[in-house]
């Protein structure tokens, strides 16, 4: 597997270098992020390692510039800030998961193999659909009631993932897990920031919210009972 490593810390860089070599990982470092997303354009990678804190072009706009070129390589974010606001906005530019410095090479190693799983192929369901929702699984659209939505990555997830499980009432736990592969930090309130950010694309554009709130419980996304 070829990971492209964005790194400007030589000592980093030399560390993790080592570590992804013996688990059996080729690695490709790039020492700031405008050779990065040269890197990344370049050539294909499995995934990307991307310091948020970098010289030329920090990670966040990286990123962003990599999902607009259509790019849906994952990337595992790092960064030194590990608040909400900052973790959401890693997200938000496209980023699939992020590592708040310091970590141990342990949980890194689990974080990747986490988004190599995600990049097995999924369950051959081309469309979900719910009420006048649709989600083409192919095109990587979704639209209600015709009418075409833009999700950024993390949130189209997200629905995917609410609409593979409709009827369910699934906890934030779940969806940490299996939306954003973290399973160990309960204090961060990034799914209900999400779920907000959903609601108010596809419940806005729909006559019935589909996307409800179970009290103590979760989500679940379903029609309204009559």
């Amino acid at each position: 597997m070829n990971i492209l490593l964005v790194e400007d810390e030589p000592a980093v860089a030399t560390m993790l270098n080592k570590g992804l070599t013996e688990e059996g990982y080729t690695v490709t470092i790039a020492p700031d992020g405008k050779i990065g997303l040269q890197m990344a354009t370049d050539h294909p990678f499995n995934i990307i390692i991307l310091d948020v804190m970098l010289p030329g072009l920090n990670g966040i706009e990286l990123c962003k510039q990599l999902r607009q070129q259509k790019n849906h390589t994952p990337v595992l974010m790092l960064t030194a800030l590990g608040t909400t606001e900052n973790v959401v906005t890693g997200l938000d530019a496209g980023a699939d998961d992020y590592i708040t410095k310091p970590f141990k090479f342990r949980e890194l190693s689990a974080r990747l193999r986490s988004l190599s799983r995600r990049g097995l192929p999924s369950d051959p369901v081309e469309i979900l659909k719910l009420s006048d929702l649709e989600m083409n699984l192919t095109a990587k659209t979704v639209q209600r009631g015709g009418q075409d939505i833009t999700l950024t990555s993390t949130e189209y997830r997200l629905l995917e993932y609410l609409l593979r499980n409709k009827g369910r009432v699934v906890s934030r736990l779940d969806m940490l897990e299996n939306v954003w592969g973290i399973d160990f930090n309960m204090g961060t309130n990034v799914v209900d920031v999400y779920v907000n950010y959903l609601r108010k694309k596809i419940d806005k554009a729909g006559p019935v919210k589909l996307i409800q709130t179970v009290i103590g419980m979760g989500y679940v996304m379903k029609e309204p009972s009559v």
